[in-house]
Protein backbone atom coordinates (compact mmCIF):
# COMPACT_ATOMS: atom_id res chain seq x y z
CA UNK A 1 0.00 0.00 0.00
CA UNK A 2 1.12 3.87 -0.43
CA UNK A 3 2.03 5.46 2.67
CA UNK A 4 -0.19 7.31 4.79
CA UNK A 5 2.51 10.01 5.92
CA UNK A 6 2.22 13.63 4.65
CA UNK A 7 4.40 12.50 1.60
CA UNK A 8 0.89 11.39 0.30
CA UNK A 9 0.28 12.93 -3.00
CA UNK A 10 -2.69 14.70 -3.75
CA UNK A 11 -4.58 16.56 -6.11
CA UNK A 12 -3.20 19.61 -4.92
CA UNK A 13 -0.29 19.11 -7.45
CA UNK A 14 -1.21 20.16 -11.24
CA UNK A 15 0.56 16.44 -12.15
CA UNK A 16 -1.38 14.22 -10.09
CA UNK A 17 -4.73 15.97 -11.49
CA UNK A 18 -3.26 15.47 -15.05
CA UNK A 19 -2.46 11.74 -14.23
CA UNK A 20 -6.28 11.50 -12.79
CA UNK A 21 -7.72 12.76 -15.50
CA UNK A 22 -5.55 10.50 -18.13
CA UNK A 23 -6.64 7.46 -16.07
CA UNK A 24 -10.24 8.50 -16.27
CA UNK A 25 -9.65 9.21 -20.26
CA UNK A 26 -8.51 5.87 -20.90
CA UNK A 27 -11.43 3.99 -18.75
CA UNK A 28 -13.91 5.80 -20.24
CA UNK A 29 -12.49 4.64 -23.84
CA UNK A 30 -12.93 1.08 -22.63
CA UNK A 31 -15.87 1.68 -20.92
CA UNK A 32 -17.55 2.97 -24.21
CA UNK A 33 -16.07 0.27 -26.57
CA UNK A 34 -17.54 -2.63 -23.76
CA UNK A 35 -21.17 -0.57 -23.83
CA UNK A 36 -21.10 -0.53 -27.96
CA UNK A 37 -20.32 -4.71 -27.80
CA UNK A 38 -22.81 -5.21 -25.61
CA UNK A 39 -25.38 -7.15 -28.01
CA UNK A 40 -27.95 -10.20 -28.16
CA UNK A 41 -25.74 -13.18 -27.98
CA UNK A 42 -22.41 -11.47 -27.20
CA UNK A 43 -19.75 -13.66 -24.41
CA UNK A 44 -19.61 -11.56 -21.26
CA UNK A 45 -16.04 -13.39 -20.71
CA UNK A 46 -14.96 -11.75 -24.51
CA UNK A 47 -16.42 -8.55 -23.46
CA UNK A 48 -14.20 -8.59 -19.49
CA UNK A 49 -11.39 -9.89 -21.84
CA UNK A 50 -11.70 -6.67 -24.47
CA UNK A 51 -12.19 -4.02 -21.75
CA UNK A 52 -9.01 -5.17 -20.42
CA UNK A 53 -6.62 -5.08 -23.10
CA UNK A 54 -7.67 -1.73 -23.77
CA UNK A 55 -6.54 -0.53 -20.30
CA UNK A 56 -3.47 -2.05 -20.54
CA UNK A 57 -3.02 -1.07 -24.01
CA UNK A 58 -3.87 2.39 -23.34
CA UNK A 59 -1.85 2.81 -19.98
CA UNK A 60 0.77 1.18 -21.88
CA UNK A 61 1.28 4.37 -23.72
CA UNK A 62 1.75 6.74 -21.18
CA UNK A 63 4.86 7.82 -19.87
CA UNK A 64 7.08 5.86 -21.74
CA UNK A 65 10.21 6.95 -21.22
CA UNK A 66 9.71 6.76 -17.08
CA UNK A 67 10.63 3.28 -16.85
CA UNK A 68 9.88 2.86 -13.04
CA UNK A 69 6.35 4.60 -13.28
CA UNK A 70 3.68 1.79 -12.31
CA UNK A 71 0.38 1.92 -14.41
CA UNK A 72 -2.09 -0.40 -15.75
CA UNK A 73 -5.55 -2.01 -14.81
CA UNK A 74 -6.68 -0.95 -11.15
CA UNK A 75 -9.72 -3.46 -11.39
CA UNK A 76 -10.07 -5.52 -13.92
CA UNK A 77 -13.84 -5.51 -15.84
CA UNK A 78 -16.60 -7.15 -14.81
CA UNK A 79 -20.01 -7.68 -16.15
CA UNK A 80 -22.36 -8.59 -14.02
CA UNK A 81 -25.67 -9.37 -15.03
CA UNK A 82 -29.08 -8.87 -14.21
CA UNK A 83 -29.62 -10.31 -10.37
CA UNK A 84 -25.62 -10.78 -10.25
CA UNK A 85 -24.75 -8.09 -8.03
CA UNK A 86 -20.68 -7.36 -8.65
CA UNK A 87 -17.53 -9.17 -9.87
CA UNK A 88 -18.87 -11.53 -12.47
CA UNK A 89 -15.66 -11.81 -14.93
CA UNK A 90 -15.52 -15.34 -15.82
CA UNK A 91 -12.09 -17.47 -16.09
CA UNK A 92 -11.21 -19.09 -19.24
CA UNK A 93 -12.18 -22.37 -17.39
CA UNK A 94 -15.21 -21.27 -15.90
CA UNK A 95 -19.14 -20.73 -17.24
CA UNK A 96 -19.78 -17.64 -19.71
CA UNK A 97 -22.62 -15.91 -19.61
CA UNK A 98 -24.03 -14.98 -23.25
CA UNK A 99 -25.91 -11.66 -23.40
CA UNK A 100 -29.92 -11.52 -23.93
CA UNK A 101 -32.59 -9.11 -25.03
CA UNK A 102 -33.23 -6.75 -22.24
CA UNK A 103 -30.51 -8.26 -20.07
CA UNK A 104 -29.61 -5.48 -17.26
CA UNK A 105 -25.84 -4.95 -17.16
CA UNK A 106 -23.92 -3.31 -15.04
CA UNK A 107 -20.22 -2.85 -16.55
CA UNK A 108 -17.31 -2.05 -13.55
CA UNK A 109 -13.60 -1.61 -14.48
CA UNK A 110 -10.71 0.83 -13.32
CA UNK A 111 -7.30 1.77 -14.42
CA UNK A 112 -4.53 3.47 -13.21
CA UNK A 113 -1.28 6.32 -14.04
CA UNK A 114 1.47 6.03 -11.23
CA UNK A 115 -0.68 4.92 -9.11
CA UNK A 116 -3.77 7.26 -9.66
CA UNK A 117 -6.87 5.20 -9.69
CA UNK A 118 -9.98 5.80 -11.74
CA UNK A 119 -12.88 3.75 -11.59
CA UNK A 120 -16.35 3.50 -13.37
CA UNK A 121 -19.53 1.15 -13.50
CA UNK A 122 -22.42 1.64 -15.70
CA UNK A 123 -25.78 0.21 -16.47
CA UNK A 124 -27.19 -1.06 -19.58
CA UNK A 125 -29.96 -2.58 -21.30
CA UNK A 126 -29.17 -5.10 -23.78
CA UNK A 127 -30.96 -3.82 -27.22
CA UNK A 128 -34.22 -2.63 -25.64
CA UNK A 129 -37.59 -2.60 -27.19
CA UNK A 130 -38.18 0.42 -27.25
CA UNK A 131 -38.84 2.91 -23.51
CA UNK A 132 -37.88 0.36 -20.85
CA UNK A 133 -40.80 0.17 -18.23
CA UNK A 134 -41.48 -1.73 -15.21
CA UNK A 135 -39.12 -2.95 -12.17
CA UNK A 136 -35.93 -2.87 -14.23
CA UNK A 137 -36.75 0.56 -15.01
CA UNK A 138 -37.64 1.58 -11.23
CA UNK A 139 -34.14 0.39 -10.20
CA UNK A 140 -32.29 1.83 -13.04
CA UNK A 141 -33.80 5.58 -12.23
CA UNK A 142 -33.41 5.15 -8.52
CA UNK A 143 -29.74 4.21 -9.14
CA UNK A 144 -29.04 6.88 -11.29
CA UNK A 145 -30.85 9.74 -9.55
CA UNK A 146 -29.28 8.18 -6.23
CA UNK A 147 -25.87 8.43 -7.67
CA UNK A 148 -26.33 11.87 -9.04
CA UNK A 149 -27.54 13.45 -5.42
CA UNK A 150 -24.53 11.71 -3.98
CA UNK A 151 -22.20 13.32 -6.11
CA UNK A 152 -24.02 16.96 -5.01
CA UNK A 153 -23.14 15.79 -1.72
CA UNK A 154 -19.65 14.31 -1.13
CA UNK A 155 -17.96 17.76 -1.22
CA UNK A 156 -15.94 19.85 1.35
CA UNK A 157 -17.00 20.07 4.51
CA UNK A 158 -20.09 17.42 4.08
CA UNK A 159 -20.01 14.09 6.08
CA UNK A 160 -20.89 10.83 4.61
CA UNK A 161 -24.26 9.92 6.46
CA UNK A 162 -26.05 12.67 4.56
CA UNK A 163 -25.17 10.19 1.51
CA UNK A 164 -26.19 7.58 3.20
CA UNK A 165 -29.05 9.15 3.74
CA UNK A 166 -30.08 10.29 0.46
CA UNK A 167 -29.44 7.13 -1.54
CA UNK A 168 -31.95 4.76 1.06
CA UNK A 169 -34.45 7.77 0.39
CA UNK A 170 -34.30 7.47 -3.25
CA UNK A 171 -34.00 3.94 -3.32
CA UNK A 172 -37.18 3.83 -1.35
CA UNK A 173 -38.84 6.77 -4.09
CA UNK A 174 -38.65 3.71 -6.45
CA UNK A 175 -39.95 0.76 -4.45
CA UNK A 176 -35.69 -0.59 -4.35
CA UNK A 177 -33.40 -1.00 -1.90
CA UNK A 178 -29.35 0.27 -1.48
CA UNK A 179 -27.51 -3.59 -1.63
CA UNK A 180 -26.35 -3.67 1.89
CA UNK A 181 -23.26 -2.62 3.64
CA UNK A 182 -21.55 -1.80 0.49
CA UNK A 183 -18.99 0.87 0.50
CA UNK A 184 -17.53 3.88 -1.48
CA UNK A 185 -14.05 4.35 -0.82
CA UNK A 186 -11.77 7.38 -0.66
CA UNK A 187 -8.76 7.16 -3.78
CA UNK A 188 -5.04 7.90 -2.86
CA UNK A 189 -1.78 6.80 -5.29
CA UNK A 190 -1.59 3.08 -5.05
CA UNK A 191 -4.80 2.77 -2.55
CA UNK A 192 -8.44 1.80 -4.19
CA UNK A 193 -9.53 1.11 -0.74
CA UNK A 194 -8.82 4.46 1.31
CA UNK A 195 -10.06 4.66 5.24
CA UNK A 196 -12.70 6.66 4.40
CA UNK A 197 -15.73 5.23 3.24
CA UNK A 198 -19.56 5.89 2.34
CA UNK A 199 -21.87 2.89 3.36
CA UNK A 200 -24.95 2.17 1.70
CA UNK A 201 -28.28 0.40 3.44
CA UNK A 202 -25.60 -1.05 6.49
CA UNK A 203 -27.42 -3.39 9.16
CA UNK A 204 -27.46 -2.97 12.65
CA UNK A 205 -24.12 -4.64 13.55
CA UNK A 206 -22.77 -2.38 10.52
CA UNK A 207 -24.17 0.78 11.57
CA UNK A 208 -22.55 0.47 15.27
CA UNK A 209 -19.16 -0.35 13.45
CA UNK A 210 -18.87 2.37 10.72
CA UNK A 211 -17.12 5.56 11.21
CA UNK A 212 -18.44 8.38 9.57
CA UNK A 213 -16.01 10.70 7.76
CA UNK A 214 -16.12 14.32 6.20
CA UNK A 215 -15.15 14.96 3.04
CA UNK A 216 -12.32 17.88 2.47
CA UNK A 217 -10.60 19.48 -0.28
CA UNK A 218 -8.23 17.76 -2.35
CA UNK A 219 -9.75 14.03 -1.74
CA UNK A 220 -10.63 11.63 -4.90
CA UNK A 221 -13.69 9.32 -4.14
CA UNK A 222 -15.21 6.44 -5.82
CA UNK A 223 -18.94 6.95 -5.25
CA UNK A 224 -20.33 3.41 -6.29
CA UNK A 225 -24.41 2.66 -5.88
CA UNK A 226 -26.05 0.00 -6.31
CA UNK A 227 -29.75 -0.70 -5.58
CA UNK A 228 -31.69 -3.55 -6.18
CA UNK A 229 -35.61 -4.22 -6.70
CA UNK A 230 -35.12 -7.17 -4.07
CA UNK A 231 -33.93 -6.85 -0.48
CA UNK A 232 -30.76 -5.59 -1.11
CA UNK A 233 -28.68 -8.92 0.64
CA UNK A 234 -26.17 -10.08 -1.60
CA UNK A 235 -25.16 -13.47 -1.04
CA UNK A 236 -22.76 -16.72 -2.61
CA UNK A 237 -23.70 -18.44 -4.81
CA UNK A 238 -21.44 -21.15 -6.88
CA UNK A 239 -19.71 -18.60 -9.11
CA UNK A 240 -16.08 -19.19 -9.04
CA UNK A 241 -14.38 -16.07 -7.28
CA UNK A 242 -12.22 -14.68 -10.26
CA UNK A 243 -10.88 -11.12 -9.10
CA UNK A 244 -8.16 -10.56 -5.84
CA UNK A 245 -6.23 -7.55 -4.43
CA UNK A 246 -3.00 -8.22 -2.32
CA UNK A 247 -3.62 -6.83 1.15
CA UNK A 248 -0.63 -5.81 3.77
CA UNK A 249 -0.55 -8.95 5.61
CA UNK A 250 3.17 -10.67 5.90
CA UNK A 251 3.24 -14.52 6.21
CA UNK A 252 5.81 -16.92 4.57
CA UNK A 253 3.97 -19.48 2.20
CA UNK A 254 4.33 -22.54 2.74
CA UNK A 255 3.30 -24.02 -1.00
CA UNK A 256 6.00 -23.63 -4.08
CA UNK A 257 2.76 -22.65 -6.43
CA UNK A 258 1.58 -20.50 -3.74
CA UNK A 259 4.90 -18.65 -3.21
CA UNK A 260 5.21 -18.07 -7.05
CA UNK A 261 1.84 -16.76 -7.36
CA UNK A 262 2.12 -14.12 -4.82
CA UNK A 263 5.50 -13.13 -6.46
CA UNK A 264 3.92 -12.80 -9.84
CA UNK A 265 1.30 -10.74 -7.85
CA UNK A 266 3.68 -8.45 -6.45
CA UNK A 267 5.60 -7.43 -9.38
CA UNK A 268 2.38 -6.85 -11.85
CA UNK A 269 -0.04 -5.58 -9.98
CA UNK A 270 0.97 -4.35 -6.62
CA UNK A 271 -1.36 -3.14 -4.79
CA UNK A 272 -4.06 -3.34 -7.55
CA UNK A 273 -6.79 -5.68 -8.09
CA UNK A 274 -6.39 -8.81 -10.46
CA UNK A 275 -7.64 -11.13 -12.46
CA UNK A 276 -6.93 -14.81 -12.43
CA UNK A 277 -7.26 -15.54 -15.91
CA UNK A 278 -4.56 -12.71 -16.44
CA UNK A 279 -2.07 -15.47 -15.63
CA UNK A 280 -0.42 -17.83 -18.03
CA UNK A 281 -1.40 -21.00 -16.35
CA UNK A 282 -4.49 -20.30 -14.67
CA UNK A 283 -4.71 -24.58 -13.09
CA UNK A 284 -1.58 -22.77 -11.52
CA UNK A 285 -2.86 -19.17 -10.26
CA UNK A 286 -5.78 -21.30 -8.84
CA UNK A 287 -3.45 -23.54 -6.30
CA UNK A 288 -1.61 -20.76 -5.34
CA UNK A 289 -4.29 -18.28 -4.59
CA UNK A 290 -6.27 -20.95 -2.57
CA UNK A 291 -3.22 -20.57 0.02
CA UNK A 292 -2.19 -16.84 -0.45
CA UNK A 293 -6.61 -15.91 0.66
CA UNK A 294 -6.23 -18.50 3.40
CA UNK A 295 -3.48 -16.70 4.70
CA UNK A 296 -4.80 -13.18 3.97
CA UNK A 297 -2.37 -12.29 1.70
CA UNK A 298 -4.86 -11.92 -0.78
CA UNK A 299 -8.75 -10.65 -0.07
CA UNK A 300 -11.25 -12.31 -2.86
CA UNK A 301 -13.91 -10.26 -4.44
CA UNK A 302 -17.12 -11.95 -3.96
CA UNK A 303 -19.50 -12.58 -7.24
CA UNK A 304 -22.72 -11.64 -5.55
CA UNK A 305 -25.96 -12.19 -6.00
CA UNK A 306 -29.63 -11.00 -5.55
CA UNK A 307 -32.82 -13.28 -5.73
CA UNK A 308 -33.59 -14.82 -8.84
CA UNK A 309 -35.81 -12.87 -10.62
CA UNK A 310 -34.25 -9.29 -8.86
CA UNK A 311 -32.33 -6.76 -10.89
CA UNK A 312 -30.09 -4.75 -9.86
CA UNK A 313 -28.26 -1.59 -11.24
CA UNK A 314 -25.39 0.56 -10.45
CA UNK A 315 -23.33 3.94 -11.24
CA UNK A 316 -20.27 4.57 -10.36
CA UNK A 317 -17.73 7.71 -11.32
CA UNK A 318 -14.57 8.61 -9.46
CA UNK A 319 -14.87 12.06 -8.62
CA UNK A 320 -11.61 14.83 -7.82
CA UNK A 321 -12.57 17.41 -4.99
CA UNK A 322 -10.81 20.65 -6.14
CA UNK A 323 -10.30 24.07 -4.76
CA UNK A 324 -12.60 25.53 -7.67
CA UNK A 325 -15.24 22.63 -7.16
CA UNK A 326 -16.52 19.26 -7.82
CA UNK A 327 -14.73 17.40 -11.06
CA UNK A 328 -16.56 14.17 -12.33
CA UNK A 329 -14.03 12.80 -14.51
CA UNK A 330 -15.95 9.15 -15.04
CA UNK A 331 -19.19 8.26 -15.69
CA UNK A 332 -20.98 8.40 -19.42
CA UNK A 333 -24.28 10.45 -20.31
CA UNK A 334 -27.49 8.70 -19.06
CA UNK A 335 -30.75 9.66 -20.85
CA UNK A 336 -33.89 8.98 -18.00
CA UNK A 337 -36.49 9.90 -20.66
CA UNK A 338 -35.42 6.70 -21.83
CA UNK A 339 -37.15 5.21 -18.65
CA UNK A 340 -40.83 5.22 -17.56
CA UNK A 341 -41.44 4.57 -13.92
CA UNK A 342 -44.48 4.59 -12.26
CA UNK A 343 -42.90 5.50 -9.04
CA UNK A 344 -40.95 9.22 -8.45
CA UNK A 345 -38.88 11.25 -6.16
CA UNK A 346 -41.59 13.21 -4.17
CA UNK A 347 -39.09 14.57 -1.23
CA UNK A 348 -38.95 18.80 -2.19
CA UNK A 349 -35.59 18.86 -0.33
CA UNK A 350 -34.34 15.50 -2.69
CA UNK A 351 -35.53 17.59 -5.70
CA UNK A 352 -33.76 20.59 -5.10
CA UNK A 353 -31.06 19.15 -4.39
CA UNK A 354 -31.01 17.34 -7.61
CA UNK A 355 -32.02 20.63 -9.60
CA UNK A 356 -28.42 22.18 -8.92
CA UNK A 357 -25.38 22.09 -10.79
CA UNK A 358 -22.66 20.21 -9.41
CA UNK A 359 -20.76 23.41 -9.73
CA UNK A 360 -23.25 26.20 -8.69
CA UNK A 361 -20.86 29.26 -9.07
CA UNK A 362 -19.86 28.39 -12.20
CA UNK A 363 -23.28 27.92 -13.71
CA UNK A 364 -26.28 30.77 -14.62
CA UNK A 365 -29.66 30.62 -15.58
CA UNK A 366 -29.85 27.54 -14.16
CA UNK A 367 -33.67 25.71 -14.52
CA UNK A 368 -35.72 24.69 -12.13
CA UNK A 369 -36.71 21.48 -11.30
CA UNK A 370 -40.93 21.30 -11.79
CA UNK A 371 -43.34 19.61 -9.21
CA UNK A 372 -43.03 16.05 -11.69
CA UNK A 373 -39.45 15.40 -10.48
CA UNK A 374 -36.51 16.25 -12.11
CA UNK A 375 -34.23 14.55 -14.74
CA UNK A 376 -30.40 15.07 -14.29
CA UNK A 377 -27.87 15.40 -17.93
CA UNK A 378 -25.06 13.20 -16.63
CA UNK A 379 -22.86 15.39 -19.40
CA UNK A 380 -23.35 18.35 -17.82
CA UNK A 381 -24.23 17.70 -14.01
CA UNK A 382 -27.56 19.80 -13.92
CA UNK A 383 -31.04 19.20 -14.17
CA UNK A 384 -33.62 19.17 -16.70
CA UNK A 385 -37.51 19.89 -16.14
Amino acid sequence: MADKGDDQKTIAEDLVVTKYKMAAEIVQKALKAVVEKCKIGASVRDLCVQGDKIMLEETGKQFKKEKDLKKGIAFPTCISVNNCICHFSPLLTEPDYLLKEEDVCKIDMGAHIDGFIAVVAHTLVVEPKGKLTGRKADVILAAHYASEAALRLVRPASESDKVTETVQKISESFKCKPIEGMLSHQLQQNTIDGEKTIIQNPNEAQRKEYEKCTFEVNEVYAVDVLISTGEGQGKEMDTRISVYKRTDEQYMLKLKAARAFFSEVQSKHGTMAFNLRDFEDEKKAKLGVSECVKMKLIDPYQVLYEKGGEVVAQFKFTVLLMPSGLHKITGLPFNPDDFQSEHKIEDEEIKKLLGTGVNPSKKKNKKKPTAEGVKVDAQNGESKA
